[in-house]
């Protein structure tokens, strides 16, 4: 399966680390970046099947970043990662149309998990999108 993740977080070590377990870990292409402000663009610009973004950040935080990214692609998974996790902000999160919330620091193995799964689950919406489209073309 192949598959492009956009990674937003203004900890550019943050960044890099999860950059080199994907690569190391997944055939998924990564894209990053530590503006968030640049997310709508490079959303607007290609498409990708996953979106993993801190939540606080200067100019757009995680919460303005899921909003946003459901306007533009609403099946996206987006998954949020945060040093300052809450019971109140996962829920917040979730409410908003977040897959999943992890706190940091994390374990790679958490992490590539959770991403296999949002990648396997945006596959399945994209093909259920497809049948749906071929059956009521028959």
């Amino acid at each position: 399966m192949t598959g492009k993740i956009l990674i937003v977080d203004d900890e550019l070590d943050i960044l890099e680390l999860l950059e080199m377990i994907i690569a190391e870990r997944t055939p998924y292409l990564v894209v990053t970046t530590n503006n968030p402000l640049e997310v709508p663009h490079l959303l607007k610009e290609n498409p990708f099947d996953l979106l993993i973004t801190d939540l606080r950040m200067p100019g757009l935080s995680g919460m303005d970043l899921i909003r946003e990214a459901k306007t533009i692609y609403p099946d996206m998974p987006v998954i949020v990662i945060t040093a300052y996790g809450s019971s109140q902000s996962a829920e917040e999160s979730i409410a908003e149309g977040a897959y999943d919330y992890i706190t940091k620091p994390f374990r790679k193995d958490h992490i590539i998990i959770t991403i296999n799964r949002a990648m396997e689950w945006h596959a399945m919406k994209k093909e259920l999108e497809t049948l749906k489209a071929r059956i009521k073309t028959e």
